[in-house]
């Protein structure tokens, strides 16, 4: 692209982070900060609504790097929920491991079952793929609803927390909570703005042309299926120590695939602060309109489809594409510095201008 200047061009810089980014941090860091001291002022129900929200938040933001970034639509994402739920409970009531201590061990058991899976669910691609990996799902549910020490298909209580106080409880979960909301959001940011995030996009985008380019595309999706597994667990074991209790079909249940679809495709695929901002939209609706039943699935099908149809990169792609904005910037953009005679002869100094490209910027 040629560019017409009226001064000489003395440099250019790349940048990675926007306006909005920094706002945006100083946001989170303030939010982050008043979700912490929550259990000094909200009440019970603020508290237990805000770790159904994370498990609803981490959960899509798997599933969005699953298929967003690395091109993977799965349908039995539920597999690793629930196993993060059950790994939760075993550790806990029955090896004495604190259920806080259990969730990520739990999730990291989870990672490991993800290893033989991914060698059938591998096997498979598209459609193929997605209906191959609810199967899978389907085989944990009904295997671990024939175990009776776990309840059976009728499930069972959290009882390695009786013991302790109920305020000490809640506010353990909300702080565990927290924690991995922000584990979440921050490695997945760093990853995606590393050279193994680059590669991640481009395999998303054609694999045929990542391999020819050197990237190593099955290394790559094994990586990104693992990660999804380990993350969904944690959002499973943390559900269920907020719920207290455990069965076969609420662990496996294909609904929470759907509210994660449903959140990442309202908010936007392919982008962190999409799932942010659809989970939000699904905790509103949840929260207030739940009540009306079969209407309540029926209006969330037909808001899918109308976001669908009218913004089809979601709403925040729209807004992004139609403001430029962005939160959690993960390409790089080219600045040109322009130095004119009088600023060459102060040496650069602060008032120094930047001059971008009048066009979308350039991308790494």
């Amino acid at each position: 692209m040629t560019m017409h200047l009226n001064r000489p061009i003395a440099g250019f810089e790349v940048r990675r982070a926007t306006r909005a980014s920094r706002v945006a941090m100083i946001v989170l860091l303030i939010v982050a900060l008043a979700v912490a001291s929550a259990p000094w002022w909200a009440g019970r129900d603020a508290m237990h609504e805000f770790v159904q929200l994370a498990s609803y938040l981490v959960f899509a933001l798997m599933w969005n790097l699953l298929a967003g970034y690395g091109g993977m639509v799965s349908i039995g994402q539920q597999a690793f929920f629930g196993i993060g739920g059950y790994g939760m409970l075993i550790l806990a009531n029955y090896c004495g491991i604190s259920p806080f201590v259990a969730v990520p061990i739990a999730a990291v058991i989870a990672t490991v079952v993800a290893v033989p899976v991914s060698l059938v669910a591998f096997r498979l691609e598209g459609g193929y793929f997605a209906i191959g990996t609810w199967v899978i799902a389907e085989v944990f549910r009904l295997s671990v609803a024939n175990v009776s020490v776990l309840g059976g298909g009728s499930g069972t209580s959290l009882t390695a927390l009786q013991d302790v106080p109920r305020v000490l409880r809640e506010s353990l979960t909300l702080w565990l909570a927290l924690a991995i909301v922000a584990a979440a959001i921050g490695l997945l940011y760093l990853f995606l703005r590393s050279k193994a995030g680059l590669a991640l996009t481009a395999m998303r985008d054609n694999p045929v042309a990542a391999s020819s380019q050197g990237v190593d595309v099955k290394r790559a999706r094994l990586i990104v299926y693992l990660v999804c597994a380990c993350g969904t667990a944690l959002a499973g074991g943390l559900y269920f120590i907020g719920n207290l209790r455990i069965s076969p079909d609420a662990a496996f249940s294909v609904n929470w695939t759907a509210f994660g679809i449903f959140i990442v495709m309202i908010g936007g695929l392919g982008t962190l602060e999409g799932p942010i901002v659809g989970a939000l939209i699904f905790f509103v609706l949840n929260r207030f309109l739940s009540d009306f039943g079969t209407w309540y699935l029926i209006g969330l099908g037909a808001l899918a489809i109308v976001v669908t149809m009218f913004f089809p990169q979601g709403l925040w792609g729209f807004v992004s594409r139609r403001y430029g904005l962005q939160l959690f910037p993960v390409g790089r953009r080219v600045v040109f510095v322009d130095a004119g005679p009088s600023q060459q002869a102060t040496h650069h100094d602060a008032s120094t201008d930047s001059v971008e490209a009048p066009s979308t910027p350039h991308r790494a």
